[in-house]
């Protein structure tokens, strides 16, 4: 299929200051003179941030690489994952079209697109608000028919459900992304036939949807100032994040690793368990005041709160935080405590500023969000 560049392009394309770190930060992770290597992510990231790849985003990363603009203009039309063309303001649908979809109903939702959208695939609607196309196997099978919309999936679909979800879109809700016939995962329609033990304690979703609920918008342009996004890739040293650092000598067999006496053999492995609630290493601000259980037994719905999700609000529970009004409290100091101690979540406390709400919710009043989780 042949794939050119726009006929109307912009005038000119600049990462947001935040992407731009971010981007410089990318490059970083490849030897000098393979600076180019960055190519996907950093044309994949002016993609989130505009919605489509315009000819000056692509140069402004060639430039960024040191590439010729040639090269990058050739990676940008060979992968179909990048949008030569402007898509929609709120959301760009892809409807899968291979066999499995087509067999199970996805010339239905073509038709749903063809309706609600434009007649033509990345054709945008009349308002500028959505465009379509459809797309080769998007690796949801056991779920088909199915779309992808934005960075989530939205599977086991019929015309009228998804007719449903544009609607709920285009009012500024965001639907639950996943299965859409009350399906867990990918079990039989039926319901799981093995290992059934122990269902009656899953999660409501998934591991893919409940990351999706949790962040609260699947659909939003990345700029740059998602916490988990924009960590850095560097730490002082220069040394990559995550890398590992340089291995102490191996003493000998039977020799004491530290003043001890301890040698390798005896050392107790690293513990994997989360930390105990009295005992949460402190690693800046200050503890919150906690409780050793809910109020009356009756703990406050955190989830009501932009930003937690189930297993957020397990975690808050284990650092024993339970009700609105304690967050509500929380000082400067203490937020900076408790985004430091959500693994794999940190900083959430202050992106979605989770005291403002609480403050709200602890007075008996509703957010904007709260009110849609009704």
């Amino acid at each position: 299929m042949l794939r050119r560049l726009h006929s109307e392009q912009p005038e000119s394309f600049a990462f947001t200051p935040a992407n731009r770190e971010w981007a410089e930060a990318q490059i970083t992770k490849y030897p000098e003179g393979r600076q180019a290597s960055a190519i996907i992510p950093l044309l994949w990231r002016a993609q989130e941030q505009e919605g489509w790849l315009s000819r000056p985003a692509i140069e402004h990363v060639a430039d960024m690489l040191g590439m010729a603009y040639i090269r990058a203009l050739e990676v940008a039309t060979f992968y179909f994952m990048f949008q030569l063309q402007p898509v929609g303001s709120i959301a760009h649908v892809q409807v899968c079209g291979t066999t499995s979809c087509l067999i199970c109903g996805a010339e239905n939702l073509i038709g749903v697109c063809k309706d609600k959208i434009a007649e033509k695939p990345h054709q945008l609607s009349t308002d500028g608000k959505f465009s379509w196309e459809e797309v080769e196997c998007l690796g949801a099978c056991g779920n088909a028919p199915m779309v992808q919309i934005g960075k989530d999936f939205y599977e086991d679909l019929t015309a009228e459900r998804l007719a449903e979800i544009l609607d709920e879109l285009a009012a500024g809700t965001v639907p639950v992304p996943g299965p859409q016939n009350g399906r867990y995962g990918a079990e039989p329609l039926g319901g799981p036939t093995t290992l059934t033990d122990g269902n009656e304690n899953a999660a409501k979703y998934n591991a893919s949807v409940e990351l999706a609920v949790t962040i609260g918008d699947t659909v939003k342009r990345i700029d740059g100032t998602e916490v988990p996004l924009l960590k850095p890739w560097t730490d002082q040293g220069g040394r990559a994040v995550g890398a590992a650092p340089a291995k102490e000598p191996r003493p000998a067999a039977g020799q004491p690793v530290d003043e001890t006496g301890t040698t390798v053999q005896e050392a107790p492995a690293k513990s994997t368990a989360k930390p105990d609630p009295e005992t949460a290493a402190e690693i800046s601000g200050t503890r919150p005041q906690w409780i050793d259980g809910p109020r009356e037994g009756k703990a406050d719905d955190l989830k009501k709160i932009k930003g937690i999700g189930p297993k957020l609000e397990e975690m808050c529970n284990f650092l024993g935080f339970y009700h609105f009004d304690q967050i509500a409290n929380w000082t400067a100091e203490e937020v900076a405590w408790v985004d430091q101690n959500l693994e794999g979540f940190k900083g959430r406390v202050t992106r979605d500023d989770w005291v403002a709400q609480a403050k709200i919710l602890a007075d008996g009043g509703e957010t904007e969000f709260s009110a849609k989780k009704k």
